[in-house]
């Protein structure tokens, strides 16, 4: 079975949830990233065999959001198109759904990708599409409502949401406050650290962001970080539930963002002058309870290491997606390991932010940049996932 080379990842920096990209549709967001790869690598457009795009937040503005994207970023309208939706895990699952293509000999060239607008996401309503002839209507903030119903309550009772999952983690491994908030701190830090030392320069492409008047303004930077963020300030910021562990402070961010990078057979590599970034090892996903949906990354890696053979003492850096501070430290205690110097180091989830699309592309880009910037090997990936689920892969530098 052929190898599955991921070549050219890219990303847009993460907006803030009503900030910077708010007027920035998803069309446009993933427009940036696959001119970028297309400017990268020189590829032939006709050599693409199909677009792989994850967006867990969809509509009809751009319906199956792969072959909107590729009409959109002008590729040949021989290219088709798919969507990708895992939630959280959407983006890992668009990476590893183009390598399976690769590797079955479906296809050789795979644009892979997510992307998620969270400021853009619509409120609906359900009691129109026969009219109302009287009293009044419900419209649902699909924000919310997606993570209501995230499960059949009728099987597993009525969940809140994702913070209820988180608060469930809290208690289950004793993980208290000031162990998240100082967690979410850490977090912020390294991202910050990461910026300044020009860590993230050659992954990130900027997004030109259009004007009411004159010229675009160039969006370049990741803007949820907090750089000032210390555990006393960060301990002030009240609870979102009652007696709860979770602030605005240590929770993943709502975002937007696109990344994407290209699935390419390593037998096409020399033919295409294409250089791989990395190779797909193995991956997995795994079900858990979803009122602990965190939880998924236990299950999910240890799936992934009793099919690959691989334990942590072979890996080299572990991005973990930070849904929130609480549900990370249960991961930690679930898998019995815990490096610092391994996990997270240029941030991730609450510092960078979680555009939910996008997400496992941009912690896919982020890692193999480490790995080849630290000379490292192999790098694992995971995620929980809404509704109790958790993914998990393992890729090596090329």
């Amino acid at each position: 079975m052929r190898r599955a080379a991921i070549v050219a990842p890219v990303r847009t920096p993460v907006g803030t949830f009503g900030g910077s990209l708010r007027n920035v549709p998803v069309e446009s967001l993933t427009n940036v990233v696959i001119q970028a790869i297309l400017q990268r690598t020189r590829i032939d457009p006709h050599r693409i065999d199909d677009v792989v795009f994850a967006q867990s937040y969809a509509n009809s503005e751009t319906p199956c959001i792969g072959r909107w994207a590729a009409l959109n970023a002008g590729l040949p309208v021989s290219v088709p198109g798919l969507q990708t939706d895992r939630r959280c895990g959407g983006g890992l699952q668009s990476v590893v759904t183009a390598a399976m293509m690769v590797q079955s000999g479906a296809a050789d060239v795979v644009l892979a990708g997510g992307v998620e607008s969270m400021s853009n996401i619509e409120y609906y309503s359900t009691d129109m599409r026969w009219g109302k002839r009287s009293g009044s209507t419900r419209f649902h903030d699909r924000l919310e409502r997606g993570r209501e119903r995230s499960q059949p309550e009728e099987r597993f009772g009525y969940i809140s949401g994702m913070i209820e999952t988180a608060e469930n983690l809290a208690r289950e491994f004793d993980i208290s406050r000031a162990e998240a908030d100082a967690f979410a701190v850490r977090s912020h830090q390294r991202a910050a650290a990461a910026w300044e030392e020009g860590r993230f320069n050659d992954e990130v492409v900027p997004v030109a962001v259009p004007q009411k008047k004159g010229e675009p303004t160039l969006f370049t930077r990741d803007e949820g970080i907090r750089a000032d963020a210390t555990v006393e300030s960060l301990s002030k910021l009240r609870p979102l539930m009652d007696d709860g562990t979770v602030t605005a402070g240590n929770a993943s961010q709502q975002n937007d963002a696109a990344a994407a990078c290209l699935i390419v057979a390593e037998d096409k590599l020399d033919e295409l002058e294409l250089s791989p970034m990395g190779y797909l090892v193995g991956w997995s996903a795994a079900g858990c309870e979803p009122s602990q949906m965190g939880i998924g990354p236990v299950p999910a890696v240890e799936r992934l290491f009793a099919r690959t053979g691989f334990s942590f003492d072979r890996i080299g850096l572990v991005e973990l997606n930070e849904a929130f501070a609480t549900q990370v430290l249960a991961v930690l205690k679930g898998w019995r390991w815990n490096d610092p110097d391994r996990l997270n180091v240029n941030g991730s989830g609450i510092s960078l932010g979680h555009p939910i699309g996008a997400t496992g592309v941009r912690m896919l880009t982020t890692l193999l940049y480490e790995l080849r910037r630290r000379g490292e090997r192999y790098g694992l990936e995971s995620m929980c996932i809404g509704g109790g689920q958790g993914m998990a892969a393992i890729f090596e530098a090329a």
